[in-house]
């Protein structure tokens, strides 16, 4: 039983933190030695939070983290996962007076990941209530043909063909087609942007940004699924300890209570609230589906039960976890059987995450 258990919180750890990505790898994916990375490093810190790109919730809390650094720290860039022209658009667009630049951006996403209702609001909301936030996007050319074309029109008609916004404009473009030209060439793309990164937060000689990307490109180590370094691990191995990840993948599982419950556990009547059913069919194991509970305010009646050395990390939960929580879980069979489990939020990591314990009830 333990087994199953445990293989089953790999299973869907990694399905939930990893999107895997065609591998078409580049000898010199790491890109050394390219010229364009500054001599001198910044001395500030960097943040990073990855994602997965238009969840509602996950933007949601990068606001929340935002708005706590722009005014707790007084931090005004924002590193994104976009091209270098779209987040000068951006930066243009927060002192004009109207949306106009914004909606043009948002038709050039429509097909991806980011176009969805939220993502203006999460734009609208920076512009309100963070006005002074610097955009600096340090991927390839997304979208060159579009609103690469069009910022390049923008800097002739501000006579700016010979500035180095019209240069790295250009060049961004270039990589743009040479990405999407090779089978969209992950490895390119990360050594790239990791380049780009570098030249960008070097330029702010001691300042303290925050980065938002794809969580593939946050992990520290190997991309899933490939042979070279992550975007964040190629960052620590320039800046060491300046560099902070987390992911916020999980909280594209979240969701709200359905109803509430009471459990009776040990005699005593607990308040439950009820988040639903998981299907886990599909991964193969004698597990059909599970159902979660939050047992209220019950913490202080189970935090000394001795525990049982089984660990669910809370990406497999659909809530918010906070240390200090109990949780009841009933793992169903086809047979229709059910197992019920007990789990607490210690507080405490697993494998770099953190994760609830099984505890015995009773």
């Amino acid at each position: 039983m333990k087994n199953k258990i445990w293989l089953l919180t790999l299973i869907v750890s990694f399905a939930i933190l990893f999107t895997a990505c065609n591998d078409n790898s580049s000898k010199n994916e790491n890109g050394d030695g390219d010229s364009s990375i500054p001599l001198i490093k910044s001395t500030g810190q960097i943040y990073l939070y990855g994602e997965q790109h238009g969840v509602q919730k996950i933007m949601e809390k990068q606001l929340e983290l935002w708005s706590d650094y722009y005014s707790g720290s007084n931090m005004r860039h924002l590193f994104v996962e976009l091209p270098y022209y779209t987040a000068e658009f951006l930066n243009i667009w927060m002192k004009s007076d109207n949306d106009e630049i914004l909606e043009e951006l948002y038709n050039d996403w429509i097909n991806t990941a980011i176009a969805t209702p939220y993502t203006k609001i999460f734009y609208k909301s920076i512009k309100s209530d963070c006005p002074e936030t610097i955009f600096v996007g340090t991927d390839v050319g997304h979208q060159y043909n579009t609103t690469g074309e069009r910022f390049l029109l923008y800097l002739e008609n501000n006579n700016l063909k010979d500035s180095e916004q019209y240069s790295l404009t250009q060049e961004v473009i270039e990589q743009g087609k040479e990405y999407y030209n090779n089978f969209s060439n992950l490895a390119y793309r990360v050594s790239k942007k990791t380049e780009k990164f570098i030249r960008e937060f070097d330029k702010l000689e001691n300042k303290d940004i925050m980065g938002i990307y794809g969580s593939s490109h946050t992990e520290f180590g190997i991309m899933a699924s490939q042979s070279f370094k992550t975007m964040a691990e190629r960052l620590k191995e320039r800046y060491g300890n300046a560099v902070h990840s987390e992911s916020l993948v999980w909280l594209a599982n979240v969701s709200d209570s359905l109803r509430t419950d009471t459990l009776t556990i040990n005699g005593k009547e607990y308040q439950a609230l009820y988040y639903g059913e998981q299907d886990l069919s599909s991964f193969g194991i004698d597990f059909i589906a599970r159902e979660f509970w939050r047992l209220e305010n019950a913490y202080e009646d189970f935090k000394d039960k001795p525990k049982t050395g089984d660990v669910l990390p809370y990406n497999n939960f659909p809530m918010l976890i906070e240390t200090g929580q109990v949780f009841v879980i009933d793992y169903k069979k086809a047979d229709n059987s059910v197992t019920r489990m007990y789990y607490r939020s210690d507080g405490n990591p697993w494998n770099g995450s953190l994760a609830t314990e099984e505890f015995k009830a009773e």
